[in-house]
């Protein structure tokens, strides 16, 4: 099957097909945040008492629940084209942007809901995690989504070949 030379390729009509790292990297994010949780839960209920741990906790889960989408967003339409790619990540942040406002707006004269810890959990959440997973993410071609792991050997340490003749 030979290729016609003369056939323009649009990119807009062009896919994914390899692994999604997005996936991954979610993962990462919300385990990282997980990592996190007890801190800032502690602090939200030293500062604001029980309720502002409650608020720090649904804030918390509001950033996860952010992420998960975005990256299910980008995953599953990434397969189907580009150019839908695009537009969903245009439009789905305006999307999850007035999600989470929904999510403040449905709970905010709730008898537990403290607005100061919420909102500032919602922004520094979402920025920490992500300034915090940049350590970790590969810019490279070869390894899309998270670095390598580095071996546990030391250069020093692994074996050598001897050639023998």
């Amino acid at each position: 099957m030979a290729i016609d030379v003369d056939t323009k390729i649009s990119i807009l009509s062009m896919h994914d097909t390899g692994p999604a790292p997005e996936a991954a990297l979610v993962r990462d994010i919300i385990k990282r945040g997980l990592i996190a949780t007890p801190v800032l839960l502690g602090v939200s209920y030293a500062i604001w008492g029980i309720n502002g741990a409650y608020s720090c906790a649904y804030a918390l889960g509001i950033v996860f629940a952010n992420f998960a989408l975005a990256a299910a967003l980008v995953a599953y339409t990434a397969r189907i084209s580009y150019a839908l790619m695009m537009g969903s990540m245009l439009f789905g942040y305006i999307v999850r942007l007035a999600l989470v406002a929904a999510a403040v707006f449905v709970v905010r004269q709730s008898s537990w809901v403290e607005l100061l810890p919420l909102g500032l959990t919602i922004v520094l959440a979402h920025l920490g995690l992500l300034f915090w997973e940049l350590r970790y993410v590969s810019l490279s071609l070869a390894y899309p989504g998270l670095k390598p792991k580095k071996s546990r050997q030391k250069e020093s340490e692994q074996p050598t070949e001897s050639v023998t003749q």
